[in-house]
């Protein structure tokens, strides 16, 4: 079952890029919730809390207004500064105990194809429907011992009990190939290159 992450939040009545500037500025994070029918909840989050949440893939999180029953929610827009990292937005969508959840997952190798072999992902995610409370972390690709030339598509994938997959299960996941070898200069050229660029030196210094 999936941790449930707890955070504080505060109703906000003030909008626009000035008022945004000033929540931030206290070190919090505006943020919207909509979802399930209910008009749209605007917050203010606590912002090293909300960043430390955000490292979880698809956190769940607990949305707790004073005075208000806690909200389930699911981050599906995280805005973030690029230069510092801080979180500037997040859109959250609202959601219920046993229902299921469209979720975009991380793809991740494991084991060792065979020696002089590389394996690739072709997608560093995947779109999957999953129990709200047992959305998985990552769905694994094991390559141990896999030779060159042999392709996973989407639908090899194991995944995990209650989860299914969205995408087209003839998609290619992953691959196991052997490296591009460098290309080789050829002596010609590279003779000619060097005779054009002592010309160039002989030029310059007349």
């Amino acid at each position: 079952m999936a941790d449930i992450i707890h955070l504080k939040a505060e109703e906000r009545t003030e909008f626009g890029k000035g008022a945004a500037r000033r929540i931030r500025r206290e070190n919090k994070v505006p943020a919207v919730m909509y979802g399930h029918g209910h008009d749209p909840i605007h917050v203010t989050l606590e912002g090293h809390a909300t960043l430390l949440a955000l490292r979880t893939e698809n956190p769940l999180l607990s949305i707790e207004i004073e005075g208000k029953e806690p909200l389930l929610a699911l981050p599906k827009d995280v805005q973030r500064d690029v230069l510092k990292g801080f979180v500037r937005h997040v859109d959250l969508l609202s959601v219920r105990r046993g229902e299921k959840v469209d979720v975009e997952v991380a793809l991740r190798l494991t084991g060792e194809s065979v020696p002089g072999t590389i394996a690739m992902t072709e997608f560093n995610e995947i779109e999957v429907e999953a129990d709200l409370l047992n959305i998985p972390e990552s769905i694994e690709i094991d390559v141990t011992d896999l030779e060159a030339g042999t392709t996973i598509h989407l639908g090899d994938l194991k995944l995990p009990e209650g989860t299914t997959l969205k995408g087209d299960p003839e998609a290619v996941a992953a691959t196991v190939a052997f490296p591009e070898a460098e290309p080789e200069e050829d002596e010609e050229s590279a003779d000619e290159e060097a005779a054009a660029e002592s010309d160039e030196d002989k030029a310059e210094q007349e």
